[in-house]
């Protein structure tokens, strides 16, 4: 695998380097040699946050942990990378995807999916049209993350949702 480590607000030492290919080398067996793999090292007060990123055929897998102590947050993506990946094999098998950087010991053994995905519940809701400010205001009001609407703009389904910095973001369809 390829590494590029980069660091923001910290200056990435080599004993960072030697972890990251320590820990995510790990996953080395599960991919072919020439995957690249994003590391971003960030430092916000006390928080010590890795974000890792693998590109690969028709997506990418993407973690990211905090933590005190950027050793653990290493510990820790590398974690939920690895669960990742059996829950994303699983389904490519199943789907008769394209097994793409994939090495081939790690498409023919079998894994259990013990992440399942469980709906426990369904809300219906009358979609309203307004503008994205507004959707924005009635999300606020309403304490959620996210809001459905119909842009008043457009006449089609979108979606704004809060952002990390108190920044607000807008989805809308492309078809």
């Amino acid at each position: 695998m390829r590494y590029i480590i980069t660091g923001r607000n910290i200056e990435v030492t080599e004993g960072l380097k030697s972890a990251v290919y320590d820990k995510i080398g790990k996953l080395e067996k599960y991919f072919m040699d020439d995957t690249e793999v994003h590391v971003t090292f960030s430092v916000e007060k006390d928080r010590q946050k890795i974000e890792v990123t693998i590109p690969l055929k028709g997506g990418f897998v993407r973690a990211e942990e905090v933590s005190s102590d950027m050793y653990v947050s290493i510990d820790l993506v590398e974690e939920v990378i690895e669960r990742q990946l059996k829950k994303y094999k699983n389904k490519i098998v199943e789907r008769k995807h394209s097994v793409g950087n994939f090495t081939p010991e790690f498409v023919e053994k079998e894994y259990d999916e013990d992440d399942s995905i469980i709906i426990e519940r369904t809300k219906r809701f009358a979609v309203k049209p307004m503008d994205p400010e507004e959707a924005c205001l009635q999300m606020e009001l309403l304490g959620h993350n996210f809001y459905v609407f119909t842009n008043s703009e457009t006449d089609e389904i979108n979606v704004v949702y809060k952002r990390k910095g108190s920044t607000y973001g807008l989805i809308e369809p492309e078809f």
